[in-house]
């Protein structure tokens, strides 16, 4: 079984708090992996597992750093820097995520042909992505809403008028500066409402709808429980088949018992009245 050692223990925290127990599910791993039941694939379940535990482990780093980065935004470190990161990480890790979700689809499909503790063991792996996207999440949200708080925008290259106050220009030329002046500050305004725009939605863009991989996710989970349900069922009814079959053979040699018991008292009869019909005859025939 696949890093049976940690079946019932205490969960893992796949980087959250350190990495010691990765590591521990690593060296759990069977020295050779091919070996299983006839049409199972041990190797395919082996690499599932390890891939989903490297990408929770992955998950909870991104978390960490989205909790630092959360801390920097509105402070003098806050730069275009900072949220250049912020956006790679997220969207790095969702699209990890996704992919995540859909290596726990296919291993559900391959424990069906598992035993129990395989089959556990995914229910295990499911419920710790599905802990590691919840806070993930979360901290999606907060960096969201504290980065529109605190939106950077670019400085504008508009140079404005003011060295174009000049005493030798007319009063006409004052004039179409003026206008200008108003026109690029009315063009600036519009830009940077564009670009102000465009910033919450790239925002808005970056954290992660989690609802359909939390339907999914839950699915799995709803499944895998029935699968184990269905092996302790089959468990249950084998012991109850045998538990009725040990009972059918008690009460099958108590019935040979039985019989033989009224075979040896006829015999005795019958032997009695052989002799008491022998005794009848020689006594006659003297």
């Amino acid at each position: 079984m696949l890093r049976g050692n940690n079946l019932g223990g205490a969960p893992r925290t796949y980087g959250s708090v350190n990495n010691s127990d990765v590591s521990a599910s690593v060296e759990a791993m069977p020295s050779n992996p091919d070996v299983g039941f006839a049409g199972f694939s041990p190797t395919e379940l082996y690499n599932l597992s390890e891939n989903i535990i490297t990408n929770i482990y992955t998950v909870n780093s991104s978390w960490r750093t989205l909790e630092k980065a959360l801390n920097n935004i509105g402070s003098r470190k806050d730069n275009q820097a900072l949220r250049d990161k912020i956006h790679m990480t997220q969207l790095s890790t969702n699209q990890l995520i996704s992919a995540t979700s859909r290596d726990l689809q296919r291993l559900t499909q391959v424990v069906r042909r598992g035993n129990k503790q395989q089959k556990l063991q995914a229910e295990r792996l499911t419920a710790d992505l599905k802990e590691a996207v919840e806070r993930y999440s979360l901290m999606q949200k907060k960096i969201a809403e504290k980065m529109k708080q605190h939106l950077i925008i670019p400085n504008s290259s508009v140079s404005g008028a003011e060295e174009s106050a000049q005493n030798d220009i007319d009063d006409q030329a004052r004039l179409i500066q003026a206008q200008r002046q108003i026109q690029n500050e009315q063009e600036f305004e519009r830009d940077m409402l564009l670009e102000r725009e465009a910033r919450v939605k790239q925002i808005e863009a970056d954290v992660l709808d989690v609802n359909q991989i939390m339907r999914e996710l839950s699915a799995l989970v709803h499944t895998q429980g029935e699968a184990i349900d269905t092996i302790e069922g089959s468990i249950e009814n084998a012991s109850v088949d045998v538990e009725s079959g040990n009972s059918e053979l008690r009460k099958a040699a108590q019935l040979q018992n039985k019989n033989r018991k009224k075979l040896l008292i006829l015999a005795a009869i019958a032997l009695i009245i052989g002799i008491i019909i022998t005794v009848i005859l020689v006594t006659q025939l003297k």
